[in-house]
């Protein structure tokens, strides 16, 4: 019996939010994280990432290291940490296959000038591509939350987040500045 409150409470929530593939039906929890990362792909706080649109293989690999506390955030730690290797990847496949959204951030020329500059030096586009866009394994930054992809650069400087090292030790030698100016261009590409 509560297996079929719960499904039909989930089918009611996932009724509430178009456009959704159909596969949502079967991904655990999607209506749950629907609450913070947005049910037309918009996060509902500034600092929760865009999911929608990402790539499948990043989502997945996400969703593991948050639940090894590879990368660990309490929230989402604590979302993973019941969640099978198939919940995962249904989870990872209803979010990539929903549209991007384009939430219209600007920046001025300034910010961009440095960002550009600092993105160049870092060498970014021969992971995440000539238009941030990633791929399978590396994530999009093209029209990203700007205090999102602020914080996460900052957690990477300051050994916060542990899942890549590599960017910790790249995002080591940028000033704060320098973070916030190539998070802007990032949301406004």
């Amino acid at each position: 019996m509560t297996r079929i409150i719960a499904a039909l409470v989930l089918s009611l929530l996932i009724a509430q939010f178009p456009g959704q593939p159909a596969v949502a039906q079967e991904a655990p929890n999607v209506a749950l994280c629907l609450g913070c990362h947005g049910a037309a792909g918009r996060p509902v706080d500034v600092v929760t990432p865009i999911l929608h649109g990402q790539h499948f293989y990043y989502l997945y690999v996400q969703l593991k290291d948050y639940q090894a506390k590879r990368r660990d955030n309490p929230v989402m730690s604590a979302m993973a940490a019941g969640l099978s290797r198939d919940d995962m990847k249904a989870l990872a496949q209803v979010f990539s296959e929903g549209e991007w959204p384009n939430l219209g951030f600007s920046t001025s020329e300034e910010m961009r000038n440095v960002g550009a500059k600092a993105l160049a030096a870092g060498q970014c586009v021969q992971c995440h591509r000539g238009g941030y866009e990633g791929d399978s394994r590396v994530p999009r930054l093209a029209g990203q939350q700007v205090d999102y992809l602020e914080k996460t650069m900052l957690d990477f400087k300051n050994k916060v987040r542990m899942n890549s090292p590599a960017k910790g030790s790249l995002l080591g030698a940028y000033s704060e500045e320098e973070i916030r100016a190539m998070a802007e261009y990032l949301a406004d590409y």
